[in-house]
């Protein structure tokens, strides 16, 4: 019995988002105790956490599917990778001992800057040994087609434990479906789009019969539509660091306490994505007068992704998400004035269900061709519709493990678009808030002035309100000079 799951219309956006020099792949990078899995003469337990990965990818069924496209219209499926070999997927790094952290967002950037490969299933885990104090890191990329946000900590949860002595259970022998041939998928398809015919016929005649409530729903939702679209058409203010990029990255993160953090915003009567945008705001404000560029009067934009998944999908992949078009106040210097600026535009966007215009996006996304939605992805991608990304996730509040060892740190990673050479992501985990910036290599020292910035924000935002902030060192960014590639080492772990 042949088998394939069709992509939905926003998952084959992120195929077309991808560009030589912007790689669709959302990654995570995890710090953890070495525990049970440190060797008596030193290193790591490779084979354990191999035996480890055997046991859990069964439970992520795009781990061991591969992308196939439909004929003539091009629409991207999942069909089982009948060539699937894990150590193709597990890699393993060494820093030199006793590996810093400046050494590991090395090796990080270094392994974000390379694509994934089309012709396997989308994802590469990198276990990065040799961290001072007996630690290592797990650096895990999945493209973007796959998950985002919400899905990719269901991912993260999938490979993990909540208990160190969780037994794995032994795995079990992979036994690939056959794929489709060329005629079933164009059968299918011709099906499929016939059944769409039939639900469009269904909803008109639910219309007809209740046309004021209808009316209603669909005035929201294109109301939502036209402000989203009217908005992006417009395109903000440019800075430096909105110009086209190219292949190299650099990466730098820092995390703070968490109560801290809702400390502040519930004592400005807001939420932790308004503080976190207020930080964001001053710190690209005073970055940018740090390096003598003109701070814009305008408001740059920031994108901000929305989950939009009901409580059934919270363990579903792909894409559920809607996306806030945030005006970011940089040129505010007062940090109460522009939290409130902020969380008035936040909650503006609520009220006018600003989700709901997304959500169109993507049911229209699902009825065109893939080769349609890929190409329309593509001068998206290009365009310059915001400045920068911003995304908060909540991760879990408890410790996690990987074969025993625990996880103390994780830091989260976004793609940049073609010219959104700055994107900023934040993940919650056991009390403490992460925020990771990527930033294109050719920004220069742009990127460790915003890392300084932020975590001096904090400071600034909470004393607006006399909560006080736990000391953490700002991990800032590498240094300028790049290790060769050649110290990187790939071989499966």
């Amino acid at each position: 019995m042949t088998h394939y799951e069709r992509l939905s219309g926003l998952d084959a956006c992120f195929l077309g988002f991808e560009t030589r020099n912007a790689y669709m792949h959302v990654a995570v990078t995890a710090v953890f105790e070495a525990g049970p899995l440190a060797r008596r003469g030193g290193g790591l337990d490779l084979d354990r956490i191999r035996r480890h990965f055997e046991a859990r990818v069964p439970a992520i069924s795009r781990f061991r599917q591969r992308l196939c496209h439909l004929p003539v219209l091009g629409d991207a499926v999942w069909v089982d990778d009948d060539g699937f070999d894990l150590t193709r997927h597990l890699r393993h790094a060494s820093l030199p001992q006793p590996g810093s952290m400046e050494q590991l967002r090395t090796r990080c950037a270094e392994i974000l800057e390379r694509p994934l490969d089309r012709r396997w299933p989308l994802w590469e885990a990198w276990v990065i040994e040799g961290l001072a104090g007996g630690r290592f890191a797990l650096l895990a990329k999945v493209h973007h087609c796959i998950v985002d946000g919400i899905a990719g900590i269901g991912m993260l949860a999938a490979l993990l434990d909540l208990d160190p002595d969780t037994a794995m259970p032994p795995p079990e022998p992979w036994r690939p479906r056959p794929a489709p041939t060329t005629a079933e998928l164009l059968r299918d398809e011709v099906g499929r789009r016939a059944q769409g015919a039939a639900d469009a016929g269904r909803a008109v005649g639910r219309v007809l019969a209740d046309p004021r409530q209808a009316a209603g729903r669909l005035g929201a939702a294109a109301g939502s539509l036209w402000r989203l679209v009217s908005t992006g058409l417009a395109p903000p203010p440019a800075v430096r660091f909105n110009r086209p990029i190219g292949p190299h990255r650099d990466v730098a993160w820092t995390s703070v306490d968490l109560a801290t953090v809702k400390g502040v915003a519930h004592g400005l009567g807001g939420t932790v994505n308004d503080v976190v945008l207020t930080m964001v705001s001053g710190a690209l404000g005073a970055t940018l007068r740090d390096l003598g560029d003109a701070v814009p009067a305008d408001p740059l934009r920031a994108l901000v992704p929305v989950s939009v998944r009901r409580a059934e999908e919270l363990g579903a992949g792909g894409n559920r998400v809607s996306l806030w078009l945030v005006p970011l106040p940089i040129a505010e210097p007062d940090p109460r004035r522009r939290f409130a600026r902020i969380r008035a535009a936040t909650e503006e966007l609520k009220r006018g269900g600003e989700a709901a215009g997304g959500t169109v996006v993507a049911e229209a996304a699902n009825w065109a061709g893939g080769a349609v939605v890929e190409t329309l992805a593509r001068v998206v991608g290009s365009t310059r519709t915001c400045n920068l990304i911003v995304t908060n996730v909540p991760g879990p509040p408890m410790p996690l493990y990987l074969a025993g060892a625990r996880m103390v740190e994780a830091y989260p990673h976004l793609p940049l678009f073609e010219k959104q050479g700055l994107g900023i992501a934040l993940l919650s985990y056991a009390g403490r808030l992460a925020i990771c910036l990527v930033a294109d290599w050719d920004l220069g020292g742009a990127l460790s002035g915003v890392m300084r910035r932020l975590d001096a924000g904090l400071d600034e935002v909470a004393a607006t309100v006399g909560v006080p902030v736990e000391r953490t060192q700002a991990r800032a960014s590498r240094p300028r000079r790049r290790a060769p590639i050649a110290t990187l080492v790939r071989r499966p772990a």
